[in-house]
């Protein structure tokens, strides 16, 4: 009987030499002539042991890594194919304090399974979610969804259930459900990582939804930069019709879009669906009220929608006891950066920010002091360490003055020039922005010119004045979230890192 290998095809794994590792495998197996069946799945998260290697035993899943293309003949001559002690080896996977630690709810099955087995999928509770939303009705599966407490994971935290009952109660020929798996935000992976990793997962959800508000459209809006995530979801979609999961009376499709950051935000990417340039509608109405094609359309970030099957087969209730306050469930945290242990760590909201990247992330990787960490993505906000006992949730982070955002966390150490930051936040703007209102448009152009001057020292009491006036326009003027947070970023970096704004010639003077 041949052992069964398990090793992740995630992107983020490939790119260190997973694949590489995944072939040397099978030809040292070969050469020796050892029978094994190689299983490439999802990845665990823990991309810092990437590429991770994982062997069946009788005693559970034993992990070796990160394994590069030259150490698999010594994994062998080891023993490895039946957990014995090597000096890569981790022991069982569930018993790592960091993957134990955590609440795997939405990627319970992410590095587990084959992600393009359907059998797989049923066998560790696939469809149960949608057979029981059937089974109960529409209304009674909103219900459920707003006893989870399940809120917007993209960043906005709007609750879930009020978007689906909005689109629900409209009257209509047809209904959309749009996924937004433009995920664009830096730091952030963990829309990529479900979809490669458990695309079924995406597909009941999707169904879930559009079974509760009536919808016999799906649309999966994924960047062109995720070519591996695209190629899983179409060949994911192809098995579904071929199970009968999907059919003319409810199918879906992925759309690819060309990269613009701005397409995460839930008009322009309905613009881009249809063809059109990608830039932000006013708003109302709602897209829940005439969204993709003037239709009712629910557009939910990927995480949120592959709650719903949890939630659904498990209960509402259930769900919710995860977390604290108005934060409820689970939430995948992404942390990059300048971090020892960096990868995806799914936690109940309320962990705090020196909880991530110290127990969790180990520190930097550099080996020097943490000096900022940055919440939410380019436009989440810097906090300083007086503020890393700041709890992971909607109200704290807002309270602190940051947001959660799709939950992305990027560690800096004692030598970034937060100066330097906070231009970056408004070139990013500046170069993204899609030009329909002019506070995004021409305020982000203008605040990289103030930064310049500003730390350049030219009338640096001045400039800072303007440089407020400007973040409050931007803030209150904005039409979407791009121009209306960028003033975040670079706020905090003012506000709690004053001294890299005291302009070059006053540093020169000082040095």
């Amino acid at each position: 009987m041949s052992v069964r290998v398990f090793m992740s095809a995630d992107a983020a794994a490939a790119s260190v030499g997973a694949d590489a590792v995944a072939r040397a495998v099978s030809n040292e197996a070969a050469r020796r002539g050892v029978a094994i069946d190689i299983v490439r799945t999802g990845s665990r998260g823990l991309l810092w042991l990437e590429p991770l290697v994982e062997v069946e035993t009788a005693q559970g899943r034993v992990a070796y890594g990160p394994v590069r293309p030259g150490d698999v003949a010594s994994l062998f001559d080891a023993g490895f194919l039946n957990g014995a002690p090597h000096a890569l080896a981790h022991g069982r996977v569930d018993d790592l304090p960091l993957f134990a630690r955590q609440r795997r709810l939405t990627f319970a099955r992410v590095g587990v399974c084959d992600p393009l087995s359907f059998n797989d999928y049923l066998e560790t509770g696939g469809l149960r979610g949608l057979d029981r939303a059937r089974a109960m009705g529409a209304d009674a599966v909103i219900e459920e969804i707003s006893a989870s407490g399940l809120r917007g994971r993209g960043g906005a935290g709007f609750p879930a259930a009020i978007k689906w009952r909005t689109a629900r109660d409209a009257q209509a020929s047809r209904k959309y459900v749009v996924l937004n798996a433009d995920e664009g935000d830096s730091g952030t992976f963990a829309d990529r990582m479900v979809m490669e990793g458990d695309p079924f997962l995406i597909i009941e959800g999707i169904a879930i939804c559009a079974f509760a508000i009536g919808a016999d459209r799906g649309v999966i809006y994924i960047r062109s930069e995720y070519p591996r995530a695209i190629g899983v979801m179409n060949e994911a979609l192809r098995i579904a019709r071929r199970e009968k999961l999907l059919s003319a009376a409810f199918d879906i499709e992925v759309r690819v879009g060309a990269g613009a950051y701005v397409c995460g935000e839930e008009t322009a990417l309905l613009e881009s669906i249809e063809g059109k340039r990608g830039q932000v509608r006013a708003k109302p109405p709602l897209p829940a009220v005439q969204g993709l094609f003037g239709k009712p359309t629910i557009i939910h970030n990927v995480l949120t929608i592959a709650a719903a099957p949890t939630i659904l087969r498990d209960g509402g209730a259930a769900y919710a006891s995860h977390g604290m306050g108005r934060s409820r469930g689970s939430m995948p945290f992404q942390l990059a950066g300048n971090v020892k242990r960096g990868g995806l760590y799914e936690l109940p909201f309320g962990v705090t920010i020196r909880e991530l990247v110290f127990d969790i992330g180990g520190g930097t990787a550099s080996g020097r002091p943490v000096r900022a960490v940055q919440v939410g993505g380019p436009l989440g906000a810097y906090f300083p360490e007086s503020l890393f006992d700041t709890p992971l949730d909607y109200e704290s982070m807002a309270q602190a003055g940051g947001l959660l955002g799709h939950g992305g966390v990027v560690v800096f150490d004692d030598t970034v020039d937060m100066a330097a930051q906070a231009r970056f936040a408004f070139e990013f703007c500046a170069v993204e922005s899609c030009g329909k209102c002019t506070p995004c448009r021409i305020g982000s152009t203008r605040g990289v010119e103030l930064i310049d001057k500003i730390t350049a020292g030219v009338e640096r009491e001045k400039n800072l004045a303007l440089a407020d006036d400007l973040l409050t326009l931007m803030t209150d003027a904005s039409l979407c979230a791009l121009g209306g947070l960028t003033p975040m970023p670079v706020g905090s970096a003012l506000k709690h890192f004053p001294e890299d704004f005291t302009g070059r010639a006053m540093r020169s003077a000082a040095e």
